[in-house]
């Protein structure tokens, strides 16, 4: 009889503890679905919410909630569970570098470009990276894939596709690669190895985009595997070590890359094409197109924009002090080069037209708003640029019909607005420009 009892005392005891233990479970899942809930509203109202880019699509009717998605992205708070499944937050500030997608255990999630209600200008491409003219590929920033390992990914494929589908010709080369950057070097590695005869033309430096980053910039990407070279292991890094490592793999392969080489046009001559630039003109049986989205810098368009104060990118801002700045835009870029330049003691306004941030990264929100209060940083807010004097600039602030124009002493101003998309130029080629509204980029 009394093991009997004991025995249904350990039963019960086992019982209530498993009871105890879903109870904890369930409301602890209770708690952080609030969290994650409250989180979503945030973003909703800050315009965090709606995506700009590439972005994750969680298909609910796969997703078992694992939680993996989210431990293996590298920005916060963009994955988050709720009531056991995935669910996007912050949508605007997601870099596209598909960790998210490689880590869900189940293939719930898939990477789209584009909303049902905001479209994304990309140019037409096939699965080989071939667009609707014959020859040209396109790897990389501009086909909708911006992270460096992307990038160095699309490069690379696109040679292998490139090598399949080479014809004799009279043209110098087997293949032009336009563009320097991760996608344009991993290319022309990849050219290399399989032993093309080819050219890389940069319009600006090596590095690409790249370049253009302030110095002490940090740069998010992921580990790759480079043609020839093979592994890098990189998760963060600076713009100058990154550059390093370009610098490294050029010099050790002998990569030829003409800077400076702007590619004007592109022209076919029956079965090659003949790519004319400031400074040459060369002929290729096949041409790789990796230029990313922004072809020039976008401007203004105020007085006195043309003067030699005036710039569209910031290189070394550890060689400006004490100087009266304007950094002018509401992305990271903007941002981040805005924190940098009070970081040397320059008396630095950040000019946004709109009333409040909506595609910052977390760490940036956070830099901007902590470098606000402790007085570093002038943040103006649903402001506009009208005039840009030797000595000052003026600017508008305030909504429409209830604006103040105001004064401010200036020694520089940096425009940091984006770029413009490259589409007359892909038009002019021929190549078709198609809008994706949600449409799959990267899926199983």
């Amino acid at each position: 009889m009394e093991s009997y009892l004991e025995h249904l005392i350990t039963n019960a005891f086992v019982g209530l503890m498993i009871l105890l233990i879903i109870f904890i479970y369930v409301r602890r899942r209770s708690n952080q679905s609030k969290i994650v809930k409250k989180k979503i509203d945030k973003a909703i109202n800050l315009g965090f919410h709606e995506p700009l880019s590439l972005h994750p699509f969680v298909d609910p009717d796969m997703c078992i909630g694992s939680g993996a998605c989210i431990k293996a992205c590298p920005e916060k708070d963009i994955i988050g569970i709720i009531d056991g499944q995935a669910k996007t937050i912050n949508t605007s500030r997601c870099v596209g570098h598909g960790a998210c997608f490689y880590a869900c255990p189940v293939h719930a999630i898939t990477l789209v470009i584009g909303t049902e209600k905001r479209g994304v200008e990309l140019p037409q491409i096939n699965a080989n990276f071939e667009t609707d003219v014959k020859g040209i590929y396109i790897a990389g920033e501009l086909g909708g894939m911006g992270l460096i390992k992307n990038a160095v990914e699309q490069g690379k494929q696109a040679i292998e596709n490139i090598v399949k589908s080479l014809q004799s010709s009279s043209a110098q080369y087997d293949v032009v690669i336009v563009g320097a950057g991760p996608a344009g070097i991993s290319a022309s590695l990849n050219a290399i190895k399989h032993n093309l005869k080819s050219i890389t033309l940069e319009q600006d430096s090596l590095g690409g985009a790249v370049y253009s980053f302030p110095r002490k910039k940090l740069v998010m990407t992921s580990p790759m595997d480079l043609p020839l070279f093979g592994k890098v292991n990189l998760t963060e890094t600076t713009k100058a070590d990154l550059l390093k490592l370009w610098n490294e793999v050029i010099s050790k392969f002998d990569i030829s890359i003409k800077e400076n080489e702007k590619v004007l046009s592109i022209d076919r001559i029956e079965n090659y094409f003949a790519v004319h630039t400031l400074h040459s003109s060369y002929t290729t049986k096949t041409i790789l197109l990796a230029i990313g989205r922004r072809g020039s810098p976008r401007k203004l368009g105020v007085p006195g924009e043309e003067k030699e104060k005036v710039s569209y990118r910031l290189l070394e801002p550890e060689l400006l002090k004490n100087q009266d700045v304007l950094v002018v835009g509401g992305g990271d870029s903007a941002v981040e080069s805005a924190i940098l330049l009070a970081e040397e003691n320059n008396n630095v306004i950040l000019s946004y037209r709109n009333e409040k941030f909506s595609r910052l990264k977390s760490r940036n929100l956070e830099n901007i708003q902590k470098t606000q209060l402790e007085g570093k940083i002038k943040l103006l807010l649903n402001s506009n640029v009208k005039i840009i004097n030797d000595n000052s600039v003026i600017l508008t602030i305030g909504s429409e019909g209830n604006q103040e124009v105001k004064e401010f002493k200036n020694d520089l101003v940096y425009i940091l607005i984006g770029g413009e998309l490259p589409n007359d130029f892909l038009k002019k080629i021929g190549i078709s420009i198609t809008t994706k509204f949600g449409e799959a980029i990267l899926k199983h």
